[in-house]
């Protein structure tokens, strides 16, 4: 019984390695030129924007948040 199992694996394993697939070659697909936008040269400068409105000034005090505490893990 165990000679006719490895006998019968050792003639499964060769027949699996007796069929050869053929190597499948793809040829690359001839590259297609594809035009790339190129800067100029820079032109004039434009005008200068206006300056904004100055933001209201804080009352001195510091607020800190501080995270509640994470239940410890077990």
């Amino acid at each position: 019984m165990n000679r006719t199992m490895l006998i019968s694996t050792l003639l499964a394993t060769l027949s699996l390695v007796a069929c050869d697939r053929p190597t499948v070659v793809t040829v690359p697909a001839t590259p297609v030129a594809v035009p790339v936008a190129v800067p100029g040269p820079a032109g004039p400068q434009g005008a200068t924007g206006s300056t904004g409105a100055t933001g209201k000034s804080g009352d001195g005090t510091t607020v800190i948040v501080v995270p509640a505490a994470s239940a410890p893990a077990y």
